[in-house]
């Protein structure tokens, strides 16, 4: 069981994320009624003192990483990835994984997380801006960029901003109970858990080719996602075999015309929900689906969420602006 939560800042770190698991596990809730036990929560730093933030603002942080070591959660603040994690922070979390602690990273934090070897095989996640660059650095890391937290044995890992809210109200079901969570949730006036996951947030453009038959063909692909597209018909209009054409359709895309043409086929779908007001069935006509069947389909297999959850989380969001 939770009692203790020791949060380490490095130079740079990142309030509002920091600010998340404060919240959650900072605010004493004990008298509210809902079973919210008080945590010890500590905020600790390789170098006690004055810490500065990425904002251009410091924290004055009294304790130094001794508070660490009998923490039962040890949570990484993200701080900035190009930026050295003294090698004292990085022996606390292997030490705090080491006696079975949970050990948690809120968005860029997980870079600490891999630095300090605990991600090694292991599933994990961070802000999607993030992903790649951590996959590329360590290899051995297995990252999943579609999802607001990963927990992977004891470790569990965050996405950026808002989601460390999400990751830290998990931890809380887990430790405490559903019941216990809602309390919580309801007092931050969030949801006790958000519908789909991170990918649903990220910005994919249609990417760049090498070669400019290919570049106008994809142009065209998307102005005419309603019309089924074969491979001869794809390779006829740049002049190539059915054969070269597929294979230089994937080394330029990445993927298939099928699939190239279904992800398309999903980010128009995107735009429908959070811009019009046509109905399900319409979206899945306009988006070149043609049955609702299909749009749920591959709408919840790109983005781990339905059309609906879609619609109402950015309609919401348009609505608000």
């Amino acid at each position: 069981m939770i009692n203790s939560v020791a949060m380490i800042v490095v130079p740079n770190f990142s309030i509002f994320e920091f600010a998340t698991a404060f919240e959650v596990f900072g605010v004493d809730r004990s008298d509210r009624g809902t079973g919210v036990p008080a945590f010890d929560f500590r905020v600790c730093a390789p170098v006690p003192g004055d810490v500065p933030l990425k904002s251009g603002l410091s924290m004055h942080v009294g304790l130094g990483l001794d508070a660490a070591a009998d923490a039962d959660l040890v949570i990484m603040a993200p701080y900035g990835r190009d930026e050295d994690v003294p090698e004292s922070a990085l022996d606390a979390l292997r030490a705090a994984h080491a006696r079975g602690a949970w050990v948690m990273s809120i968005c860029s934090g997980a870079f600490a997380l891999a630095r300090a070897g605990l991600l090694d095989g292991r599933r994990c996640t961070t802000h999607w801006h993030y992903s790649q660059e951590l996959a590329s650095r360590y290899p051995s890391v297995l990252v999943d960029e579609n999802v607001l937290y990963v927990q992977d044995g004891r470790i569990i890992t965050s996405a950026g901003t808002a989601a460390g809210i999400d990751a830290c109200l998990h931890l809380i079901r887990v430790e405490f109970g559903a019941k216990v969570a809602a309390g919580i949730a309801r007092d931050m006036v969030v949801p006790p858990h958000r519908d789909g996951g991170q990918a649903q947030y990220i910005d994919r453009p249609i990417p760049a080719c090498g070669s400019e038959p290919m570049e106008q063909l994809l142009q065209w692909m998307v102005g005419h996602l309603e019309e089924d597209h074969s491979v001869n018909e794809l390779a006829a209009r740049v002049h190539m075999s059915p054969r070269t054409f597929a294979r230089r359709f994937r080394s330029e895309t990445g993927a298939t015309p099928a699939a190239w043409l279904n992800s398309q086929r999903v980010l128009r779908a995107q735009e429908l929900l959070e811009t019009t007001e046509l109905n399900i069935d319409e979206v899945a006509r306009e988006s070149g689906f043609g049955h609702s069947v299909l749009l749920r389909h591959h709408f919840t297999k790109a983005l781990d969420t339905s059309p609906q959850s879609y619609r109402r989380t950015f309609r919401g969001q348009l609505a608000a602006v």
